[in-house]
């Protein structure tokens, strides 16, 4: 059965990076901006970030987004956001240490305090590129990487969680077996299963309460192992009942 969602989830993905040409065609970093040419790129990069709406090279593009002392950092986002969301859309952004240095670009720039237009258009790209990502049976970024991204970028799990959560797809099922499989260990350690730049702990909390209270029943319904099905009941368990449960599974910190 075709998925009907998936179109329209597109659909709106393209509409809001059209959104983001439109807001932010005409931005350049700051007159001022500066940056060590050891390090980061030479003057004639620098000069580009200085003239708007050019493509930057692959390179020059990873190397913007990923450094971390601008003087005007917010800026400089403008500057490449377009071109940069249609890059991680496509699956073109390598991050180095995984996509919570996406987010921490985004939240640098605090993008949430710009004029409204602005913020309103970055935070349907966010929202928009989450949904389409759901019901994709094969995305560019992995879902479970993507609300990493998504979280750092805003500092908050809650609207990320709720949309998976009253998506019903079967493909978003897929996506919430495979991410529950990828966080278990860390989870079962206490730990955040990304290096969090804030509210880490009530981030772990919620994520653990999340899965603990909300997705047995739908991967049940999908189709999931017993074994992960067991682990995810474990996590709602603490103390001497988690450790001596005959259904856990020995994880070593």
């Amino acid at each position: 059965m075709m998925n009907l969602d998936q179109p329209r989830a597109r659909l709106r993905l393209d509409a809001a990076l059209d959104g983001l040409a439109v807001t932010f065609r005409g931005m350049t970093a700051h007159p001022d901006e500066s940056n060590c040419e050891c390090h980061w790129g030479s003057a004639e990069d620098l000069a580009q970030l200085k003239v708007a709406d050019s493509e930057l090279d692959p390179d020059l593009l990873q190397r913007t987004w990923q450094a971390i002392d601008w003087n005007d950092h917010a800026s400089v986002l403008r500057r490449i956001l377009p071109q940069f969301a249609s890059a991680l859309v496509s699956g073109l952004i390598l991050p180095l240490f995984g996509t919570e240095e996406v987010g921490r670009s985004f939240a640098r720039g605090h993008w949430q305090q710009w004029p409204a237009e602005q913020a309103t258009a970055v935070e349907e790209f966010l929202q928009a590129w989450w949904a389409c990502t759901l019901t994709d049976p094969d995305p560019a970024v992995p879902v479970h990487d993507l609300l990493v991204l998504g979280a750092e970028a805003t500092g908050t799990l809650s609207p990320w969680l709720n949309t998976w959560q009253a998506l019903s797809d079967p493909v978003a099922d897929r996506h919430l077996a495979e991410a529950a499989a990828h966080w278990e260990y860390e989870l079962f350690g206490d730990q955040l299963p990304w290096q969090a730049w804030e509210n880490e702990e009530e981030m772990r909390a919620e994520l653990t309460a999340w899965l603990v209270r909300h997705t047995p029943a739908r991967l049940r319904a999908y189709g999931a192992s017993e074994d992960l099905l067991h682990r995810i009941r474990l996590l709602g368990v603490t103390g001497p009942d988690r450790w001596e449960d005959p259904h856990w599974p020995g994880h070593r910190y």
